[in-house]
């Protein structure tokens, strides 16, 4: 049996909001206009810190290293999407680095229109993950 739109919970339990949210940490000026190119409804909002993201959140890490990534992964909730973001000339090593650390995408530069689309992109897969869970679920029982 799959799931169906009516057995989807609208607001899980660990989703304050149905508004997706990116919790900026780091050089939060890294991306000045990305809100602009986000869809209607979407949040940007500077986090303090790890302990500031909100579960349901994806986490951009503006100027990522390997050690911020790790440190997330180790302080947020698993299926918490984190981001990286680091230099248009960082090496390619750098990308790989925070990629093993588990950062979920790594994006380059920081042009707002193509971080604003891999940001939708995370958001998507959070949806799925919710409907492959539930299915899971469902079929399980």
């Amino acid at each position: 049996m799959l799931a169906t739109a009516h057995d989807l919970p609208m607001n899980p339990s660990y989703t304050k909001t149905l508004t997706p949210v990116v919790a900026v940490l780091g050089r939060a000026g890294r991306v000045a206009g990305l809100a602009g190119h986000l869809p209607t409804g979407w949040c940007v909002r500077v986090a303090d810190g790890l302990a500031d993201v909100r579960p349901g959140e994806i986490v951009l890490i503006a100027g990522a290293t390997e050690r911020d990534v790790t440190t997330a992964r180790k302080r947020l909730p698993g299926h918490t999407s984190v981001v990286a973001l680091v230099d248009m000339d960082a090496p390619a090593e750098t990308v790989a680095d925070v990629l093993t650390a588990g950062a979920d995408v790594c994006v380059r530069g920081g042009t707002p229109a193509i971080l604003a689309s891999h940001l939708v992109a995370c958001r998507r897969r959070q949806l799925t993950d919710r409907w492959s869970t539930l299915n899971h679920n469902l079929t399980a029982s």
